[in-house]
């Protein structure tokens, strides 16, 4: 797939997760099997698949077989999708619009929700520790990259802080904080989890792509926050505006619709220079970064 047109490499690899994702997950008829339908509808809904891509991007760099990125892409997504599950709920975000479909919990239910949730997250460990992701020390640092990246030092903590930050204002330190936490860590992960199914980095190398993932899940999120500004539900398959009819901090509330737009620039500078290590190995994640900052969806 490296010899494809970015188009078509991206396409190539959202078809690969979701086909993947359809075989390891349960199956419709088996039993809790209203419980495993509503895991499939949560998780086979398509989306973006941007962590599943920076997978495979990652991995190029390493050489990594793309059977391993198979898995490490799913158990990323797999903690996505519960994420997002349990973000819609009526005592999170309230949200009833997902990727142009019914949220879990108003299509199903939402003790059905909550527990698709908790399964898709204890599903997504459960791939990471029982296929073969090659050297077992790798495999181990996944485990606990993903874990840390999910939990209250990660995806979780920012959410906590992003709840507690309604209806008050941030400075842009804190803001930094909360989403290198909430969207920032999962990000970080799918890259790190990519590059590790492969040949070992050297530490200037490692530093560089950490480096990257840091900017690359900042610069996801300051885009994020400006098309919810200017997109229309429509576009976004969600609910355009949810986050400043709420009151949460937001870069755009922060700085300005203009501001906003520059720092995702100069974020992005900062993405593509900290691939400059890696020469044309880098071309995947060069165009994975212009395609997060210039998205309309």
């Amino acid at each position: 797939m490296s010899a494809l047109p970015f188009p078509d490499w991206m396409r190539a690899v959202q078809t690969r997760i979701e086909t993947t994702l359809s075989r390891l997950l349960p199956l419709d008829e088996a039993i809790p099997t209203r419980l495993h339908q509503a895991m499939r509808y949560a998780s086979l809904s398509g989306g973006k698949r941007v962590r599943p891509l920076l997978a495979f991007a990652a991995g190029e760099l390493t050489y990594s077989p793309p059977e391993r990125l198979e898995i490490v892409s799913c158990a990323v997504e797999l903690i996505h999708a519960y994420s997002l599950v349990h973000d819609d709920l009526p005592c999170m975000d309230d949200d009833v619009l997902r990727r142009g479909r019914p949220t879990c919990h108003v299509e199903y239910d939402e003790p059905t929700a909550l527990l698709v949730g908790d399964s898709l997250q204890s599903f997504a460990f459960e791939l990471l520790a029982r296929e073969d992701l090659g050297r077992p020390e790798h495999q181990l640092e996944m485990l606990r990259l993903l874990a840390h990246a999910s939990g209250s030092c990660g995806m979780a903590g920012g959410q906590a802080i992003d709840l507690a930050a309604v209806g008050h204002s941030l400075n842009q330190p804190e803001l930094e904080l909360m989403h290198a936490l909430k969207t920032g860590a999962l990000i970080r992960a799918a890259v790190m989890l990519g590059a590790l199914c492969g040949e070992p980095l050297t530490d200037e190398a490692f530093t560089a792509l950490d480096r990257f993932s840091k900017r690359a899940g900042l610069l996801f999120q300051v885009v994020d926050d400006i098309l919810d500004c200017t997109a229309s539900t429509a576009t976004l398959g969600k609910t355009a505006g949810k986050d400043a009819a709420a009151e949460k901090p937001t870069y755009v509330s922060l700085m300005g619709l203009e501001r906003a737009r520059e720092f995702a620039d100069d974020l992005r500078e900062q993405a593509l220079t900290s691939l400059a290590l890696f020469g044309a190995r880098g071309q995947r994640l060069i165009e994975l970064t212009d395609f997060i900052t210039h998205r309309k969806f």
